[in-house]
C-alpha cells in the first residue's frame, strides 16, 4: 500500500505540474498571438512602415512565448535561474560578435520610425544617388540612374548625410546657358523664358526664374531655374539644352566657345 500511495502522490504532484505547464504554454501561445496582432493594429494607425509593423509583431510574439516557456519550466520544477544565466551569457557573446549587425538593426528601426525617406523617394546617401526600392531592417536598397542596385547598411545611412530630393514633391533644375557679348541680351532672355513657360513639365509654383548669372570671360551666362517633379528632373535637364541650341540658331543668337584675346607688343 505504501508503494501505491507513493505512486499516486507522485502522479498527482508531477501530473498537476505537467498539466499546469501545458496550460501555461497554451495560454502563452494564445496571448502571444493576441498581443502581436494588437501591437500591429495600434502601430498601423500611425502610418508606420509595414516592415516595422511585422518586426514589432514578431518581437512581441516571441518575447511572450519565451516568458511562457520559462514559466512552464519552473512549473515542472526545472531550476531556470542557471538556464537564464547561460542564455544571458550566450546573448552577450552573440551581441559582441554581431555588434555591426546590431548597429544596422538599430539604425533600421530608427529609419522606419523617423522616416528620413520612404520607398519611391530619390535620395543621395553615402555618395550613391538613386530611388529607394526597399527599406529593410539591416539595409536599404537604391536603384541608380544606370539601373544598378546599391545595398547600403543602415548603420552607414544614420551616420552619414542624407539628401532627400523627393521630400517636398518637386526639385529645382539648375541650368546655365551662355550667349555672346554682341548678342541681344533681352531677346535671349525672352526666348529662354518662353522655352521654360511652354514646357508642360515646369511647375507654375514655385515660379521659374531666368536671370543673368554672370558676365563671364567669353559669354554672358543666364541662370535658368525651373521647378519640376522629381521624375521629370533628368528628362528636362537632358532635353532643354537641345531646345535652347536649336532656338538660338533660328534666332541668330550665338553660343560662344571659350576664347582669349592675345595682344602682342613689339619691344624697342
Amino acid at each position: 500500500m505504501d508503494v501505491v500511495e507513493q505512486l499516486q502522490e507522485l502522479v498527482l504532484t508531477y501530473g498537476l505540474n505537467i498539466l499546469g505547464a501545458v496550460v501555461i504554454l497554451i495560454v502563452g501561445y494564445w496571448l502571444a498571438g493576441v498581443v502581436s496582432r494588437w501591437a500591429q493594429r495600434a502601430l498601423s494607425q500611425t502610418n508606420t512602415n509595414e516592415a516595422l509593423l511585422r518586426f514589432v509583431g514578431n518581437l512581441a510574439y516571441y518575447a511572450i512565448l519565451a516568458f511562457a516557456g520559462v514559466a512552464a519550466l519552473e512549473r515542472v520544477g526545472v531550476q531556470t535561474a542557471s538556464f537564464i544565466a547561460v542564455l544571458g551569457a550566450a546573448g552577450l557573446a552573440i551581441g559582441l560578435a554581431l555588434q555591426g549587425a546590431l548597429s544596422n538593426f538599430a539604425s533600421g528601426v530608427m529609419i522606419l520610425l523617423f522616416k528620413p525617406f520612404e520607398i519611391g523617394h530619390y535620395v543621395e546617401i553615402n555618395d550613391a544617388f538613386g530611388q529607394v526600392t526597399d527599406i529593410k531592417i539591416f539595409s536599404t536598397v537604391l536603384l541608380t540612374r544606370e539601373k544598378k542596385t546599391v545595398i547600403i547598411p543602415n548603420g552607414l545611412i544614420i551616420s552619414d548625410k542624407i539628401t532627400n530630393y523627393s521630400k517636398k514633391g518637386y526639385i529645382r533644375a539648375d541650368m546655365v546657358f551662355g550667349i555672346g557679348y554682341d548678342d541681344d541680351l533681352l531677346k535671349a532672355k525672352r526666348i529662354l523664358e518662353e522655352l521654360v513657360a511652354t514646357d508642360e513639365r515646369v511647375l507654375e509654383t514655385p515660379a521659374p526664374r531666368v536671370a543673368v548669372l554672370e558676365l563671364a570671360d567669353s559669354s554672358v551666362n543666364f541662370a535658368v531655374r525651373p521647378h519640376v517633379k522629381i521624375e521629370d528632373y533628368w528628362d528636362i535637364r537632358l532635353e532643354m539644352p537641345e531646345r535652347v541650341k536649336l532656338r538660338f540658331d533660328e534666332e541668330g543668337i550665338s553660343i560662344p566657345f571659350p576664347q582669349q584675346d592675345v595682344h602682342l607688343f613689339q619691344s624697342n
